[in-house]
């Protein structure tokens, strides 16, 4: 993959500022890329866009080829005419720093049913029209899976789909056709929300490419169990006979976590998967190159080798590992979708297997700065060490904000990093970032709540920690004109966004 210098921001949709409750496809996406623009950025990273469960996850989603219609714009609908906006008044307080998942949820749904409900009386032919061809398009690929999917989640109020009843749960044919027939308008309501949500992501990427900047888009290895996708497709995965995972997946003890992450999703029997030519998993990547420029694949190191533990531990500390596909898949990959943009998420316990197969392709690796500066033994994130072909970060949605970060360092480390930068320790985020941007790294990017310079409160995910997190979002107040300016500064220094006649 050829990579071109440039840099941007890590910033979800839903940590978007804006009205009731939540980041949503809205004007304020508009004006975020507006903000990109000014800054001469030239990428926009956000995390997996599917709808979110139990935790509010973006990595456990319902499906990894829907959209969360959590952030979807409900002054777009009344604009189309499927809402007033005296239906949007509300008396219920939503806060501005925090996404409240379950006040959102219960305001929005309510709109979306009426919304769907003025849809199918008074649309336009014309967008019946549009809606009938999405649905044809995506029915076989994902659509009439997942439709049915949500459906029966609501009419088993809400239990996970291998505690439904039997039938259903093992997809027999004469359990599909009753529910098919029996929720005929909540399926068609679960397609309502998914093309209001892919219009409106089209918008916005049709928007950001025009000025352009490219979406970075974020995959997840594997799939929730609590998914339309394990559902669908059980025997592409380890399950028993009630189908229940045998093996499920996670990492062993690493910086993160003392006794590793147990993230429970069913592991892929990636012998079946060979013999369909890993169709499936070509469509899941396709579909997902829809949304987005670039994709960065998280947790690549699991095509080499993953961590697979018993399904029945309490954590990830025992386990073994397995092999992945390998190079075959990704050949098999490129032959049917030729050179896509690719980052691989190369973090954690990498070995020489994963390296091998992440530059047999020429996929750019990851490079931490929250993990460079180790004062008693140098690190291969320090920036003196990077390579062209990798992609800088500050640090992730996993990590702490470098604000907090630092504040929880020793004082031998904070010495060496100020040492190191040459900056006061007031200015250490700022430090960061300008190492990041003055990196050999061909892309740099950058947290947005590091550009803002907050601290731990601000952190988008702490793993491990059950409850609390993918919460943040920011204001438009505290992105000030001093720190675009700053932004925009280090990005024409460092050369990230080489301007043209066109662009000036």
């Amino acid at each position: 993959m050829k990579l071109e210098r440039s840099s941007g921001i890590l910033l979800h949709p839903t940590s978007l500022p804006g009205k009731f409750g939540i980041g949503s496809l809205g004007k304020e996406a508009f004006e975020f890329i507006d903000i990109l623009v000014t800054t001469r950025q030239k990428l926009w990273q956000i995390l997996p866009l599917g709808p979110t469960g139990y935790g509010d996850s973006p990595y456990q989603s319902f499906s990894t080829f829907a959209g969360n219609p959590l952030v979807i714009d409900l002054e777009k609908l009344v604009e189309d005419g499927l809402l007033s906006t005296n239906e949007l008044d509300t008396q219920e307080h939503f806060g501005d720093k925090k996404v409240d998942f379950g006040k959102v949820i219960s305001f929005k749904y309510p709109l979306y049913r009426k919304a769907f409900k003025n849809f199918k009386a008074s649309c336009c032919e014309a967008e019946k029209l549009a809606f009938d061809v999405f649905c044809k398009e995506q029915n076989d690929l994902w659509l009439d899976d997942y439709s049915l999917y949500a459906s029966l989640k609501d009419h088993f109020k809400g239990k996970q789909w291998n505690e439904w009843d039997e039938d259903i749960k093992l997809r027999e044919a004469h359990a599909l056709n009753k529910y098919r027939e029996q929720l005929t308008e909540e399926r068609e309501f679960y397609k309502f929300l998914q093309y209001e949500f892919f219009k409106q992501w089209g918008a916005v990427k049709k928007y950001a490419n025009s000025h352009k900047i490219k979406i970075v888009g974020d995959i997840p290895i594997f799939v929730s169990i609590d998914s339309s996708d394990a559902w669908a497709n059980a025997d592409l995965f380890f399950f028993d006979e009630k189908k229940n995972p045998t093996k499920v997946a996670g990492v062993p003890p690493d910086y993160f976590s003392k006794t590793g992450q147990l993230w429970g999703n069913p592991l892929y029997d990636w012998a079946k998967m060979k013999k369909t030519g890993y169709a499936w998993w070509i469509n899941r990547i396709r579909s997902v190159m829809s949304t987005c420029d670039v994709v960065r694949i998280d947790h690549f190191r699991g095509f080499s080798a993953y961590w697979a533990v018993p399904a029945s531990n309490k954590d990830a500390i025992i386990g073994e590992w397995e092999k992945g596909p390998g190079a075959d898949f990704f050949h098999a990959l490129k032959k049917a979708l030729g050179d896509i943009q690719v980052i691989a998420e190369d973090l954690g316990v990498i070995t020489p297997d994963v390296e091998k197969l992440r530059d047999e392709f020429g996929f750019p690796g990851m490079k931490i700065l929250q993990f460079a500066f180790d004062p008693n033994e140098e690190s291969s994130y320090i920036p003196h060490r990077h390579i062209c072909n990798c992609v800088i970060y500050t640090g992730t949605h996993d990590n702490d904000t470098t604000s907090g970060w630092y504040q929880k360092l020793t004082e031998k480390e904070k010495k060496y990093i100020q040492e190191y930068l040459d900056v006061r320790e007031e200015d250490v985020t700022w430090g960061l970032i300008r190492a990041a941007f003055a990196s050999t790294a061909k892309m740099a990017i950058i947290p947005m709540q590091d550009v803002l310079s907050l601290g731990s409160n601000a952190r988008m995910n702490t793993p491990g920690a059950p409850s609390g997190n993918w919460q943040w979002r920011f204001s438009k107040e505290q992105l000030s004109d001093t720190i675009k300016d700053r932004l925009k500064k280090l990005t024409t220094i460092y050369r990230r966004n080489q301007l043209t006649q066109q662009d000036d």
